[in-house]
């Protein structure tokens, strides 16, 4: 599904990412983990073509997408579900879906995308109509992957979908990526969240000042004792 090969990406003269490798297969939800400043988000803005490669080669479904502009990317399937959630705070959140299917692909099943999404998300048809900026941080982040799936996305990938939720947000948000998953489409995961991520995870990457250092299935990466003493603290 998704192939990335030895890329490198610079801010400036700055390396951010060094010989970075990691593939994402059809059904699979794979988790990068690391610590802040790691390069977990530059390894998404450089596969959803925000950032430039300095070097490497990135695949979807066998077409090379390097240097491909970012609209082109989203078209071909990629749906990039931002830190932070990026959303549009003066429109309601039925435009702001509605941002999320601007393809004629998508737009053909508008309609039947936004069911999908009420199942994901009861309470986004529940206000639909309210400005998205008085929702409150779990519901913009339910509004960021619902706008995110009206694309219909091949792969969607998500950074940092639990940060700054209370606990039992955080419960329900893995949850429901869980069921995106199962329901067919893969999910490349960026978390701090370590134990939650890999617990969903078929497989894991660990990244360390900008080179994987670490990969394995995510049972086996939960039980490594690197991880466990650095990112869990046991």
């Amino acid at each position: 599904m998704l192939k990335v090969n030895e890329i490198d990406v610079y801010y400036g003269d700055l390396p951010a990412l060094r010989e970075v490798s990691i593939e994402v297969r059809q059904g699979e939800v794979v988790s990068v983990i690391g610590s802040n400043g790691a390069g977990k988000s530059t390894l998404l803005k450089a596969i959803s073509g925000m950032l430039r490669l300095r070097h490497g080669t990135i695949f979807l479904s066998g077409n090379d997408i390097s240097h491909a502009p970012s609209s082109h990317i989203v078209e071909q399937g990629i749906s990039h579900v931002p830190e932070g959630r990026q959303i549009f705070p003066t429109m309601t959140v039925l435009e702001n879906l509605e941002m999320g299917a601007q393809f004629p692909r998508s737009k053909k099943v508008q309609h039947e995308t936004l069911e999908q999404v009420f199942g994901y998300f009861p309470r986004l048809k529940e206000r639909l109509d309210q400005k998205a900026g008085t929702l409150s941080g779990g519901e913009q982040q339910m509004l960021a992957m619902g706008r995110g799936l009206m694309s219909v996305p091949a792969l969607m990938m998500l950074d940092e979908p639990s940060l700054g939720l209370a606990p039992v947000l955080v419960s329900t948000i893995f949850e429901i990526i869980k069921k995106i998953n199962q329901r067919g489409t893969p999910i490349l995961l960026i978390e701090q969240n370590v134990f939650n991520s890999l617990k969903i995870s078929d497989r894991g990457y660990v990244m360390e000042n900008g080179r994987i250092m670490l990969s394995g299935t995510g049972l086996a990466l939960l039980e490594n004792p690197h991880i466990r003493k650095t990112y869990l603290g046991l």
